[in-house]
């Protein structure tokens, strides 16, 4: 058995869009930094609540507290997206269907993406022959894609910044944000900077995981310390609708494990397409405005945290060795909500050459090379990036062929068979 939280009274119990009281759904008790990969003698021991909450009024599923920005992205924050050809691949796909195929495509297009990471987007920007900007947090994401002669600065976007840069660089026709929207605190300052920044006819894209995916498939490892919002469309619409933006367009993704891309412009300049209103009266059919329907998103982690808990005891107990497969930053809220250290998983194997010997945060569990892993295999691997599972069961399939098993926890634990590895890999 596992736990049961302590009590606790959040410092914030406020919509951060809105001020209305928020509606507790599920405390995932303490937790750290998610993507402070270090030493443990060099990790901070910072925790934090995390809990989720729900506000009825414009809908936002949010995380009722969050650490300071300063904690989370840095001169070492250890994510580099190009890591991921599959991304790479995505995110061309993206430049080709909304900013190449655009009647608004000039030979003075300017393009900002906000949260541009080391400029796996830009790079599609750049290649296209675009005007192009990147802004990130995070100091040495921005100096990898200055390296690569990419455009791209450090800061954190908002109203002032949208001020300088259309002042240096004139307006926007296209503003893009990939799994960095729901990191953004303040959305209201965001918004106000989209809408200082956008061409009078230009279009705020951006994607996020989608809340209806999340709570169909029980996947609560979208919520860690930067992830404060899992949006949907309905959110989306009344948070943005607050500063002058009107959602046009929502086309479902099927990156991280079901996203939505949002497509937004001035107020009264574009119709809603049909597939937003199709996709909205399935929101309202599903009751995504329903605080029921989060209340059994939370009994359904709690169960999904017992059962992962008790299959990996039950694993340890019969001497079998178990590893884990990504040293994501969703991996760290699985770790620390199950309760899950080096007593039940030996290692977790990754690609990122600045998490390789580092440890898991506040759980410890070391993390090694995939070369490494592969020279002494376990018998189980949990496959964190579950989001990738068919880019990483197709290159690791020398793996599966020689007898170990992949264990998967969305969206029901399981451990798989080969027919599943076929499945999902073709």
């Amino acid at each position: 058995m596992i736990r049961d939280d302590v009590s606790f009274k959040p410092k914030n119990n406020f919509c951060r869009v809105c001020d209305k009281t928020l509606k507790s759904i599920i405390d995932f008790g303490n937790m750290p930094i998610a993507n402070e990969f270090q030493l443990p003698e060099s990790q901070t021991g910072f925790l934090f609540r995390m809990v989720a909450a729900f506000c009825d009024s414009c809908a936002l599923f949010q995380l009722m507290d969050q650490p300071e920005p300063e904690l989370m992205f840095h001169d070492h924050y250890a994510f580099f997206a190009t890591t991921s050809n599959y991304m790479k691949l995505h995110f061309k796909s993206l430049i080709e269907d909304h900013i190449l195929a655009s009647d608004q495509l000039k030979n003075e297009t300017f393009v900002v993406e906000i949260g541009s990471n080391d400029g796996i987007l830009l790079a599609s920007l750049k290649n296209a022959g675009i005007r192009h900007l990147g802004v990130d947090a995070s100091e040495n994401v921005v100096e990898h894609a200055r390296s690569l002669a990419l455009e791209s600065q450090v800061g954190f976007f908002g109203e002032a910044l949208a001020k300088s840069i259309k002042l240096e660089k004139g307006s926007a026709n296209f503003i893009i944000a990939a799994n960095v929207i729901c990191h953004i605190p303040d959305l209201l300052d965001l918004g106000r900077g989209i809408v200082e920044l956008l061409h009078p006819l230009g279009e705020f894209i951006f994607e996020e995981p989608y809340a209806m995916d999340v709570l169909r498939l029980t996947s609560y490892d979208q919520f860690y310390d930067e992830h404060i919002y899992i949006f949907s469309l309905t959110s989306v619409s009344r948070v943005f609708s607050k500063v002058g933006l009107e959602l046009i367009d929502a086309i479902p993704q099927n990156t991280h494990g079901g996203s939505m891309r949002y497509v937004l412009s001035h107020r009264g300049t574009r119709k809603p397409s049909e597939r937003l209103m199709k996709l909205m009266e399935s929101e309202e059919s599903n009751a995504i405005g329903n605080l029921d329907t989060y209340n059994n998103f939370a009994k359904n982690c709690f169960s999904k945290r017992e059962e992962l808990h008790t299959l990996l005891q039950k694993l340890r107990e019969e001497g079998k060795r178990v590893g884990g497969y990504a040293a994501t930053s969703k991996s760290t809220t699985i770790l620390n909500f199950c309760e899950i250290g080096s007593d039940l998983i030996e290692f977790i194997s990754d690609s990122t050459p600045e998490k390789i010997g580092t440890f898991t945060p506040a759980t410890k569990i070391p993390v090694i090379s995939h070369e490494d892993m592969r020279k002494n295999p376990p018998e189980y691997l949990v496959l964190f990036a579950w989001n990738h599972a068919r880019e990483i069961l197709t290159s690791e399939y020398a793996l599966s062929k020689n007898g170990m098993k992949w264990i998967l926890f969305v969206p029901e634990i399981r451990i798989l068979d080969d027919l599943d590895i076929q499945v999902l890999i073709e």
